[in-house]
């Protein structure tokens, strides 16, 4: 029997591209996101088995707990979770808008604990699971206009940690994936001589893409990264070494 594995932001960028990367790995994939693209469309009519697509958006947070009942009632218990949903606002702390502030620490934030907790009450029931919080290494490095999402990142890693140690004895892991600057629509404001910055930054010349992060997450819930928790997966083609 596959295993059932929830992404959310799977509309796109790399919520997409890990929804892209299970199907092709073998999983069934419950994918939520604010809204359907053709990507998610054309996905639909790929895998009409294997994935389903739930429109959800995160900022309604008392809502999380039916959105899970919903689909445990429909695909049953999910084997895994992938907390990928985010948003962030380029742009100094000092003239930030506060409710600017208040999205990003919902959404990045509050909703991937909330999503965790309900997810992992089925997981307990399993005995097993597999929670991965995509996080940033702007989480630990850091980022000139980037405080706030920087400080929701950070969040991240402190919550798997502590996660990790709730829930090792149901055989459920939680860890942080960590993914660099990739070419994505959250980094379309980095072109020029920023991103030509980053790239010299990596030993390998170049910056890591959404299906190197996608396969991060494929290890992550597999059977050979059992032993792994608590802990963060950096792909960054090395710019943090």
């Amino acid at each position: 029997m596959k295993k059932s594995v929830i992404v959310t932001g799977a509309g796109k960028g790399l919520g997409l591209e890990i929804s892209k990367v299970l199907l092709k790995e073998g999983y069934k994939v419950i994918a939520i996101s604010r809204s359907i693209t053709e990507a998610s469309e054309s996905l639909s009519q790929k895998y009409p088995q294997d994935f389903s697509f739930y429109m959800f958006d995160f900022a309604k947070l008392k809502e999380i707990s039916w959105l899970v009942k919903e689909i445990v009632k429909t695909h049953g218990r999910p084997y895994g979770l992938v907390n990928n949903a985010a948003i962030g606002n380029d742009g100094v702390l000092g003239t930030m808008h506060e409710q600017d502030i208040s999205d990003i620490i919902r959404i990045n934030i509050e909703a991937p604990i909330l999503m965790s907790k309900y997810v992992s009450r089925s997981m307990m029931l399993n005995k097993q699971g597999r929670i991965i919080n995509i996080g940033s290494i702007i989480g630990s490095t850091g980022f000139n206009g980037l405080s706030v999402y920087g400080a929701s990142k950070a969040a991240m890693q402190g919550f798997s940690k502590s996660l990790a140690r709730e829930l090792g004895r149901a055989n459920i892991t939680v860890n942080t994936l960590a993914p660099g600057y990739m070419q994505t629509n959250m980094t379309t404001g980095l072109q020029g001589n920023k991103l030509a910055s980053i790239e010299r930054r990596s030993p390998l010349g170049h910056l890591a893409n959404v299906n190197d992060a996608a396969y991060g997450v494929v290890y992550l819930l597999s059977e050979g990264a059992r032993n792994v928790t608590g802990t963060s997966l950096t792909i960054d083609a090395g710019s943090t070494a």
